[in-house]
């Protein structure tokens, strides 16, 4: 076996096991809810994934992750409401978040913990601002009447930053902080063995 073909064959396992990890900690996650939205831990993954492999790599896990909220029912609510814009809000959200992770990776100058750090804030950050514009596009009047129902009066977009993402962006935003000294062990490793 020649030595590209070695490279090929440890990128693709690499990138089966990411995979794995994503579908795993989202359906895992999936049970961890702060009201109608749960928590994603699938950031890890992707955001190592994406920096070892590149921004392809991290498209593709940001697009498995889409696809397993979406096959879980973890979207069920926003389904009812419109399916494309669930499908579409949902799936742009997990590829923006893995192929900005990759190229905000790519871009850093040097791989310290602090910019290892910005990597790993970038998902969350991605995954929630990505989510809340979708939000906003398509789902606004459900979200009206959901704001209206949970005493948010007409304050739809207290609703869209308190009820409906803040926990879960504070949660998700503090395991990548916290673990961004592991990611940065990890991308080290990864790079290592490529």
């Amino acid at each position: 076996m020649n030595a590209n073909s070695q490279e090929k064959t440890r990128r693709l396992a690499g990138l089966a096991l990411f995979t794995a990890l994503i579908v795993i900690l989202q359906l895992l996650g999936s049970f961890i809810r702060f009201g109608p939205v749960s928590v994603s831990l699938v950031a890890l993954p992707i955001v190592v994934g994406a920096a070892v492999y590149g921004s392809a790599a991290g498209l593709w896990l940001g697009f498995v992750f889409g696809m397993v909220v979406l096959l879980s029912g973890d979207a069920a609510e926003f389904f009812a409401f419109s399916v494309p814009g669930t499908l579409l809000t949902v799936l742009v959200k997990g590829i923006a978040c893995g192929g900005l992770a990759g190229l905000v990776y790519a871009w850093l100058p040097q791989k310290t913990r602090t910019l290892a750090a910005v990597t790993a804030l970038t998902a969350p950050v991605v995954n929630t601002g990505v989510f809340l514009l979708g939000c906003r596009i398509f789902f606004l009047p459900m979200l009206a009447d959901m704001a209206q129902s949970l005493g948010f009066g007409d304050n739809v977009g207290r609703f869209m930053i308190i009820g409906l993402v803040g926990v879960n962006f504070l949660a998700e935003l503090g395991i990548n902080i916290v673990l961004s000294p592991v990611i940065l062990r990890l991308i080290r490793i990864g790079r290592k063995e490529n």
